[in-house]
């Protein structure tokens, strides 16, 4: 039997993309937005952690 199969037989499977995807969107944006707030010494500071 195949993979598409033992998806067809389960009610409601179709829901769980959708929520995977508002997941992974709503996470990207999240970073996307907490980078663009950083202060630029915070990123100078962390930079420089390597080398430290």
């Amino acid at each position: 039997m195949k993979f598409k199969t033992y998806l067809e037989t389960i009610s409601g499977v179709s829901i769980y993309p959708m929520i995977s995807l508002i997941l992974f969107t709503l996470i990207f944006g999240y970073v996307i937005f907490s980078t663009v707030r950083l202060k630029k010494n915070d990123i100078e500071e962390k930079s420089q952690l390597p080398l430290d």
